[in-house]
C-alpha cells in the first residue's frame, strides 16, 4: 500500500501505466466522505477543496462517474454543483445510466438496456425496492427495531443524514436500495444478516446500513469500462472511496485509492486491500490524490 504520491505503475486488472499504451483515463468517484466533505454550502455537501482537481478534470475532458449509495435525483443534482455530465451509477450499483448520444451508436448498441429513456438509456441491475421494504418490514414483525428511509419522513430523513429538506426529498426518492438504522441489541446484527442473506438480498454499510439487491458497484463500474474500451481502446480507470460499501468499486479499477476519514483513519476494512492512500481528508485527500495522478500522466 502507498501513499498518494499514487505510483502508476502498479496497478490492477492489467492496465499499462507506464507505456501509455492506454488510450483515455475515467474516474469513478464515491460521493459521501469521499468527493464532498460534511459541511454544507450553498445547500449541498462541500466539495470546494477539490476544486483544483475538479477544474483540470473538466480543462482535460476527463470522464468523472459519480458511484454512490446516493439516488438519481441527488447525483443529477451533484452532477449540476460539480459542472459535470455524463454516465453515473446510483444506489450502491442498482442502475448505470448513460446520457443518449454519449456513447457511438456502435457501442451503444453493444448493450441490452432495461429502459430507453428519452435523456437516458438505463442498465437495471439492482432489486426492486418494494421487494426490499418488504423483507424490511417482514424484520419489524419479527421484533428487530429496523426503520428504512420509506418509514420516515422527510424532516426525519433531514436529521439523520444532516441534509436540506429539499436535498432529503430526493434522497426518499428510492429504487434499488433502503438505507436504514437498527437501534437494537449490536448482537443481532448478524441475525439481520442471515435474513437479508436468506431473502436473496445484500446487506452493506455507509453511513447507514443498506439492504440491496446483489448489484454491487463493482459489477455496474465494469459495464461502464467495457463500453469505455469499446469506444476508445485501452482505457486507465481509477476509483476513490472511504467506506465498506465501496470495496467492490475499488476492486474494479486499475488504481483504487482510499480516502481518510475525518478522524485521519482509513476505513480498516479497505487497509487490508492493496489500495492507494490518499492523503488527506475527504476532498482534500481527493484532490491531491488526483492531481497526482493525472500530473503523472503521459
Amino acid at each position: 500500500m502507498k501513499n498518494c504520491g499514487v505510483d502508476l505503475s502498479r496497478s490492477r486488472n492489467g492496465a499499462d501505466n507506464t507505456s501509455g499504451t492506454f488510450r483515455k483515463i475515467i474516474i469513478f468517484t464515491d460521493l459521501d466522505g469521499t468527493l464532498l466533505d460534511g459541511t454544507l454550502l450553498d445547500g449541498a455537501y462541500s466539495h470546494h477543496a477539490a476544486d483544483e482537481a475538479l477544474r483540470f478534470i473538466r480543462k482535460k475532458n476527463v470522464p468523472l462517474v459519480i458511484c454512490s449509495s446516493k439516488t438519481r435525483a441527488e447525483i443529477q443534482h451533484y452532477q449540476k454543483k460539480l459542472e459535470i455530465a455524463g454516465p453515473f451509477i446510483s444506489e450502491n450499483g442498482g442502475a448505470v445510466y448513460i446520457p443518449r448520444g454519449y456513447f457511438s451508436p456502435e457501442t451503444e448498441d453493444s448493450i441490452d438496456y432495461d429502459e430507453n429513456e428519452r435523456i437516458f438509456r438505463v442498465i437495471r441491475l439492482g432489486a426492486k425496492y418494494r421487494d426490499l421494504r418488504a423483507t424490511l418490514i417482514e424484520m419489524r414483525n419479527q421484533g428487530f427495531d429496523v426503520r428504512g428511509f420509506g418509514d420516515m419522513s422527510t424532516s426525519e430523513i433531514a436529521r439523520l443524514t444532516k441534509l436540506p429538506e429539499d436535498e432529503a426529498i430526493l434522497a426518499a426518492r428510492r429504487e434499488f436500495d433502503e438505507p436504514f438504522i437498527y437501534q437494537g441489541n449490536a448482537d443481532e446484527t448478524g441475525t439481520i444478516a442471515d435474513i437479508i442473506h436468506s431473502k436473496g438480498f445484500r446487506l452493506t454499510r455507509g453511513a447507514f446500513f443498506h439492504i440491496l439487491g446483489q448489484s454491487d458497484k463493482g459489477r455496474a463500474v465494469s459495464i461502464l469500462v467495457d463500453m469505455y474500451r469499446k469506444e476508445f481502446g485501452e482505457v486507465l480507470a481509477v476509483a476513490l472511496g472511504n467506506s465498506p460499501n465501496d470495496l467492490p468499486l475499488l476492486q474494479a479499477v486499475n488504481v483504487p485509492v482510499i480516502i481518510q476519514k475525518p478522524d485521519g483513519s482509513y476505513d480498516p476494512e479497505l487497509e487490508k486491500g492493496n489500495f492507494h492512500k490518499a492523503e488527506g481528508i475527504g476532498p482534500k485527500g481527493w484532490n491531491k490524490a488526483i492531481m497526482k495522478i493525472l500530473s503523472a500522466l503521459p
